[in-house]
């Protein structure tokens, strides 16, 4: 299965969640898409309200539901807690970290950054979003790529850099310090009900 290309905002209202984490697509019409939409009072059941939050995540980060598979079974080897061990690979990921850092406003434009050369870790061109960064690594634009007008809009809204990354915003490079804890990770996922999703 290829990855959604389709309209996100759409996604966005049907999971009650901002995707691209702007939030402007619940500003207007924070209900679900479609003629009955705004008066859906529709209850889930278990499996759907585990199914909904797997898709909130899947879509969020942008991954296939292969990738998405591969990396939870991943999780499930590592000491420690599933669910949390899941969300810190899925926040581990090269085009996430550059959109934390905020070189760009969304994971859809980070993901771009990175496939199109612009980004290095510690000194060498990654070109792979999946790339898995590793605390103490260092995560930067090429020098002809700093000036960027998608980069310089993204440094200028963006205030907030999580405490697990440390940004320089003159030289456009920032490093993975550490691990993320769950406190830090997205709030609105319940991770519990992706392992029984996928335990089932």
């Amino acid at each position: 299965m290829a990855r959604y290309t389709g309209p996100t905002w759409k996604k966005s209202r049907r999971y009650g969640i901002s995707l691209s984490g702007t939030g402007k697509e619940l500003e207007k019409r924070p209900y679900a898409p479609g003629q009955h939409g705004p008066n859906q009072r529709k209850k889930l059941s278990e499996f759907g309200l585990q199914l909904q939050e797997k898709q909130k995540l899947r879509f969020m980060y942008g991954l296939t539901e292969r990738q998405f598979r591969r990396l939870f079974e991943e999780a499930g080897n590592m000491k420690g807690i599933h669910g949390e061990n899941f969300m810190i690979l899925l926040e581990s990921r090269l085009d996430n970290l550059v959109y934390r850092l905020g070189l760009a406003r969304t994971r859809s434009q980070a993901r771009q950054l990175v496939t199109h050369g612009h980004v290095t870790v510690d000194g060498g061109r990654v070109d792979i979003p999946s790339y898995r960064v590793a605390p103490g690594q260092e995560i930067s634009l090429r020098e002809k790529s700093q000036k960027l007008n998608v980069v310089e809009e993204a440094i200028e809204v963006n205030n907030f850099v999580p405490e697990y990354l440390t940004f320089d915003e003159d030289k456009r490079e920032g490093t993975y310090s550490r691990y993320p804890e769950r406190s830090e990770l997205p709030s609105e996922i319940n991770e519990a009900l992706i392992v029984e999703f996928y335990s089932r």
